[in-house]
């Protein structure tokens, strides 16, 4: 394997060219999977240990990277937190974290669904707006977002461009719609390949599945579900010595036939 070019000319000392390079390597995102153990670099760049360790406390002290006696560094990736019971925007929620969200659009149409119709309420054949969305925090890929709502309410959202824009800020710009409560029902599962390949997830990483039920004015407006990276995205609830807050609504219905 060819080695990593530093240049021992250079008045810049070599842990900063290392540093400098292994961050260029962590922001385009080649160490998704594993970050290389001390060794590794040694034989990578060509450089004594101390040279490598010097590089990665500067990368340690950026919170780049973890580092534990006994074990590899690790990349430390921002964590979505969401407080659970609310009624929440995960776009809110990303760029809450200092991300930017960003959404490639992979369906935006009007569709029969009866599986999904049920959820709603609604008659088999009445058309819904389907969108579906893979979610991004940063460059990363973070959840497969896909909802229905019914076309005669939300038939203007086909006009609307949600690579950065939330749902719900579309909803209430341009059908006066806003969502007051709903369900949610919050599972873990192991993502199928279609999953695991649209979020580049390793093989070792879950996923949450969230389920939910929107409603506005007493009426069902959305179910959706959202496929999210387990590695990337946490739960956060509230409690006392009176007892667990979740302020979550009992269950959603069971998990839509069309999940991939």
């Amino acid at each position: 394997m060819p080695k990593r070019a530093v240049d021992r000319r250079s008045p810049v000392p070599l842990w900063s060219q290392v540093q400098d390079d292994l961050r260029r390597r962590l922001a385009e995102g080649e160490f998704d999977i594993v970050f290389p153990g001390e060794n590794a670099l040694v034989a990578d760049y060509d450089v004594s240990r101390n040279t490598v360790r010097e590089a990665l406390r500067g990368l340690r002290a950026e919170g780049l990277v973890t580092a534990e006696r006994g074990r590899a560094p690790r990349v430390r990736r921002t964590e979505i937190e969401q407080p659970v019971g609310t009624l929440y925007s995960l776009f809110a929620s990303v760029e809450a974290a200092g991300l930017t969200q960003r959404s490639d659009v992979r369906v935006l149409d009007v569709r029969a669904d009866g599986v999904v119709a049920s959820h709603l309420g609604l008659e088999e054949s009445t058309p819904l707006v389907h969108l579906e969305r893979l979610r991004r925090a940063g460059d990363a890929p973070l959840a497969v977002d896909r909802v229905w709502l019914p076309a005669a309410v939300a038939a203007p959202l086909l006009d609307a461009d949600f690579t950065h824009t939330s749902l719900y800020t579309e909803l209430a710009a341009r059908t006066g719609t806003r969502l007051e409560s709903g369900h949610e029902r919050i599972s873990a599962q192991v993502p199928t390949k279609g999953e695991r390949r649209l979020l580049e997830c390793a093989e070792d990483v879950a996923v949450f599945v969230i389920e939910r039920t929107g409603i506005a004015q007493g009426r069902l407006v959305e179910w959706r579900q959202t496929i999210v990276r387990g590695d990337r995205f946490a739960f956060d609830a509230r409690f006392s010595a009176r007892g667990l807050h979740l302020g979550v609504a009992p269950p959603a219905p069971a998990v839509c036939a069309s999940r991939m």
